[in-house]
């Protein structure tokens, strides 16, 4: 099962895809975002190209669980892209993965200014996967 991963900001939104068996999840680039219905339009039409058969997006909780304006912000965009494709949408809590994605980077030799490039779609790849890999132990 193919699955598509989003990490959605105010600006752009970085893209990750699985592979067929829903085993690993790759970066597929960073979109930057133009308005709600044209950037729904853009991922749904992606998502069917990709022939991806489900929708994870990151929350953004805040540190002690709750969900805040951008958590509420975010599950606005991504429903808006799961009704316009009409897969199934799943959320995974994003907390750190920004972070994380950072040390990586900085791990891989990475300058600051390529990192800023990659942050978003590697942002969406650690999400993507820490999904992928609790459908697999059902720790869902």
């Amino acid at each position: 099962m193919r699955v598509l991963g989003l990490d959605i900001g105010d600006r752009r939104v970085g893209i990750a895809v699985s592979d067929e068996t829903g085993t690993i999840a790759g970066p597929h680039g960073v979109y930057t975002r133009r308005s709600l219905p044209e950037d729904a339009a853009h991922l749904a039409g992606l998502a069917q190209k990709l022939k991806a058969e489900a929708i994870v997006v990151g929350l953004p909780l805040n540190m002690d669980g709750t969900e805040g304006q951008q958590a509420r912000k975010t599950r606005e965009f991504a429903e808006a892209v799961a009704e316009r494709s009409g897969l199934p949408l799943h959320y995974v809590d994003e907390r750190l993965t920004s972070v994380e994605a950072d040390r990586a980077m900085v791990e891989g030799g990475l300058s600051r200014r390529r990192r800023r490039g990659h942050r978003d779609a590697l942002s969406a790849v650690l999400l993507l996967q820490e999904w992928l890999g609790s459908q697999r132990t059902g720790t869902s």
